[in-house]
C-alpha cells in the first residue's frame, strides 16, 4: 500500500525546512566567468620563459575571444546579463558617495549598493584591461617595436598583466570579506547560479546549451593551436623538467 508524503511527518518537515532558492546567474555567464579566470591564471603562470610561450599566447587569445562573447551576450543576451546593468550600477556611484556624507550613522548607509558598485567596478575593470593586455601581447609576440636593448611593449604587456592580477586579487578579497560578514558563501552563485532566499526568479532560462557550446569552442581552439604549433603547446620534456625543478628562461 502506498503512503502519501502528506501523511509522513518527516517528509513534510523536510519540505517545509528546505530553504527557497532562485536562479540569479545563467549557465553561459558562469561558464564565461570560470573559463576567463582559468585562462588568465594559466596565462599568468606561463608568462616567463620560452617553453610555455605558445600556451601563454593561446590562453591570451582565448581571453580575448571570451571577451568578445561576453560583450555580444551583454548586448544581445538576456537583461540580467546585459552590460546596461553594469553601467547603471556604475553611474549610481556619485549618488552613493554623496549619501555617505549625508548619512547620520554607519547603519544608515546603503552598504548593499556599495557592494554592488565595487563588484561592478571590478568586473568592468577586468574586461577593459583585456584589450590592452591582448594587444600588447600580440605586438610583443610578433616583435613589433622591438629595438636593440629595448622591449617597451613587453614591459607594457607585463604592466597590464600585473594590473589585472591586482584587480583579480581585490575582487577575491571583496568576495571573501563579504562572505565572512554575511556568514555565507558569496561565490556560490557563480558556481550553482542560485541564491537562497525568497523573491522572483530573475533568470527563468538557464541556457545550458550555450554554455556547452562555449566550452566546446574553447577546447576546439586550443586543440587547433596545439596542431598548428610545431612543438605543441606543452613541450614533451616540460613536465619532467618541472618535476626536477629545472627552469629554462631562454
Amino acid at each position: 500500500m502506498n503512503v502519501s508524503t502528506s501523511l509522513n511527518p518527516g517528509a513534510r518537515a523536510a519540505q517545509t525546512s528546505a530553504a527557497p532558492v532562485r536562479r540569479i546567474t545563467d549557465a553561459p555567464t558562469r561558464m564565461f566567468h570560470w573559463l576567463f579566470a582559468l585562462s588568465f591564471l594559466g596565462a599568468y603562470l606561463t608568462a616567463d620563459g620560452e617553453r610555455w610561450r605558445m600556451l601563454h599566447v593561446t590562453l591570451g587569445y582565448t581571453m580575448a575571444g571570451l571577451l568578445v562573447f561576453r560583450v555580444l551576450y551583454g548586448l544581445f543576451g538576456p537583461r540580467q546579463a546585459g552590460l546596461g546593468l553594469l553601467w547603471r550600477k556604475l553611474t549610481a556611484a556619485p549618488a552613493w558617495l554623496r549619501s555617505l556624507r549625508a548619512a547620520a550613522s554607519l547603519s544608515a548607509i546603503n552598504w548593499r549598493q556599495g557592494q554592488n558598485l565595487l563588484m561592478a567596478l571590478a568586473v568592468v575593470a577586468l574586461m577593459v584591461l583585456v584589450l590592452p593586455l591582448t594587444l600588447t601581447g600580440y605586438a610583443t609576440f610578433n616583435e613589433w617595436g622591438v629595438f636593440p636593448g629595448e622591449d617597451w611593449l613587453g614591459e607594457l604587456h607585463e604592466f597590464f598583466g600585473e594590473a589585472m592580477l591586482m584587480v583579480v586579487l581585490a575582487h577575491l578579497a571583496l568576495i571573501g570579506a563579504l562572505s565572512l560578514l554575511r556568514r555565507k558563501n558569496m561565490a556560490s552563485p557563480m558556481l550553482t547560479g542560485r541564491l537562497e532566499g525568497h523573491g522572483p526568479n530573475p533568470v527563468p532560462h538557464n541556457r545550458v546549451w550555450l554554455a556547452v557550446l562555449m566550452l566546446v569552442a574553447v577546447l576546439a581552439y586550443g586543440a587547433w593551436e596545439w596542431q598548428q604549433s610545431p612543438r605543441g603547446l606543452i613541450p614533451a620534456n616540460a613536465w619532467g623538467q618541472m618535476a626536477h625543478g629545472d627552469h629554462d628562461d631562454d
